[in-house]
């Protein structure tokens, strides 16, 4: 059960951070060229919570089959929901592509694992609809951004990493229907977190976000466990890893760029703006600026680049 004051937290970044996706997003509408699916349960459940839904977006004149991006949101855990993304995603569907947009269980109210749970089942869902969408799951790739990114980095690590895995019990490679969980054959870090170790001392923000997110408060074993860079092998997909100059985890990129070398897996580092014209953490989830374009250009070339 979340603590008053762990609810408290939680309230005040919803608070802070819905005030400038608000004032991003103020006027913008679907475009006209985009057909959207809103509110599709991927739970299972006759009763499904609001955090279990889905918005699946594709652009209205493409024909067969797509190749698919699954949207991990940020949110430092406790914030967003696929109404937050919708515009972003709907940009990266303009793109060419079949975008998954989804809500997921948030702390303190749902402690971790709640999220990697339902990263699961939304994957689960891809491989049982894929027919009814037009999917093509030969094709299958995912972005996150800052929380985001920790979560998908922590679920990447668990698809590839069988050692890793055994953590995860309720990640399988079937389905419930025995139908093959699709492979993320590319994926993007966004302004990501990845680093946890060293904040158990340093940072008395981040040690309280840990308190709020995770069911033991935190402990020893529980930080080397979403340790997002701790985990990777030979195995994890292709990533292409980007920041910007006035990102407050700007030194975080360099973290996950040496794990991903450590382990021999393909990348691409990008940074964006420049120090004497800073961007700011997430600029690319503004579909209205230029710099986020081009950053999102980058992202779905670099996926391109790897359909069969």
């Amino acid at each position: 059960m979340a603590s008053l004051i762990h609810i408290m937290v939680a309230k005040k970044v919803r608070k802070n951070f819905g005030k400038g996706d608000k004032k991003r997003d103020a006027g913008l509408t679907t475009p006209e060229d985009i057909i959207r699916y809103d509110n599709i349960s991927y739970s299972g459940q006759k009763k499904p919570s609001r955090w279990q839904l889905l918005d699946l977006y594709r652009p209205k004149k493409a024909e067969g089959k797509l190749p698919v991006i699954v949207s991990v949101h940020g949110g430092a855990w406790v914030y967003g929901d696929k109404d937050v993304y919708q515009f972003y995603c709907m940009k990266l569907a303009q793109r060419g592509f079949a975008l998954v947009n989804f809500s997921y269980r948030l702390a303190p109210e749902y402690k971790f694992p709640a999220s990697m749970e339902d990263t699961q089942k939304v994957f689960c869902w891809l491989a049982e609809n894929a027919e009814k969408y037009s999917l093509d799951l030969n094709n299958v790739f995912a972005v996150g951004d800052s929380a985001g990114a920790h979560i998908l980095s922590l679920y990447a690590s668990a698809r590839t990493n069988k050692d890793y895995c055994k953590n995860y019990p309720f990640i399988k490679e079937v389905t419930d229907n025995n139908l093959p969980l699709p492979k993320i054959k590319a994926l993007a870090f966004n302004c990501g977190k990845y680093d946890m170790l060293p904040e158990m001392n340093k940072d008395k923000a981040m040690k309280l976000m840990l308190k709020v997110l995770m069911p033991q408060g935190g402990t020893k074993e529980e930080i080397e466990l979403i340790n997002g860079a701790g985990h990777l092998t030979k195995d994890f997909p292709p990533a292409f890893v980007m920041t910007c100059y006035g990102d407050f985890l700007f030194n975080q990129a360099p973290v996950i760029i040496r794990a991903l070398e450590a382990a021999g897996v393909e990348h691409e580092f990008h940074c964006y703006g420049k120090p004497e014209k800073p961007l700011w953490h997430v600029f690319h989830c503004d579909p209205k600026l230029q710099d986020a374009v081009i950053c999102n250009d980058d992202e779905c070339n670099f996926f391109k680049s790897r359909i069969d």
